[in-house]
């Protein structure tokens, strides 16, 4: 989902900088939570990992240019459910700046707009995930309608995002609306895909109990806070 050069610029873009500011003070929130909770340990080893896989994601993994922006399989509920909220948002925000730095330097002045993208519909998926799972489930005993709930909340965040940067930079013309349209469609596929990489990573976690207790994967990736 890197926003095209040039799609927003001038004294317009301003704006992604201020709600990156404010996406990233709340990282900065969720982290200190849980450096209280699990300590400093887990979350640096669990955001480190996190950085890793973001950053494999968008330049390892295939990625097409669709109208206004790319698409990209970004498995963000994925990073939120094993690794937890904060270790999630650090490593999108991290693995996304990696790359802009060193492989994609003409995506840099994008990078408030890209990481606002990622980092909202993160915490409003998060918060979606509170009232949806039970606090008896663990996350490993989701059931496939609340995996496919969360990436319709993440796919569908980014899809929102993504439109509101492409109005507000180029306005409602037909051909940027269609553009949008274009992206939408083809981006909204991967919530076909994402729930079940979900379910296959919650399915090797629950085979795999020797990362239960450690440092790291997120408490509740097994337990319930029942």
């Amino acid at each position: 989902m890197h926003i095209e050069p040039g799609l927003v610029d001038g004294s317009k873009i301003f704006l992604s900088y201020a709600t990156a500011a404010a996406a990233l003070a709340y990282t900065g929130k969720v982290a200190f939570d849980t450096l209280m909770k699990d300590g400093p340990v887990a979350l640096a080893l669990r955001s480190a990992i996190a950085v890793a896989l973001v950053f494999c994601f968008f330049e390892v993994l295939p990625h097409h240019p669709v109208g206004v922006s790319e698409v990209h399989l970004i498995l963000g509920t994925t990073l939120l459910l094993v690794f937890g909220l904060a270790p999630a948002a650090i490593g999108l925000a991290g693995g996304l700046l990696i790359q802009s730095l060193f492989f994609e330097p003409q995506d840099l002045p994008q990078y408030g707009m890209n990481v606002t993208t990622l980092l909202v519909p993160l915490f409003a998926t998060a918060a979606l995930a509170r009232r949806i799972i039970p606090q008896n489930v663990a996350y490993v005993d989701l059931s496939y309608q609340q995996a496919f709930k969360l990436s319709v909340a993440y796919q569908g965040g980014i899809v929102v995002w993504v439109g509101f940067w492409a109005l507000y930079g180029r306005g409602t013309g037909l051909e940027n609306v269609s553009q949008i349209a274009s992206f939408g469609a083809a981006y909204m596929t991967i919530v076909l895909v994402e729930p079940l990489v979900d379910l296959g990573v919650l399915a090797a976690a629950k085979g795999w109990r020797r990362l239960q207790g450690t440092a790291f994967v997120e408490r509740r990736l097994y337990s319930s806070v029942a």
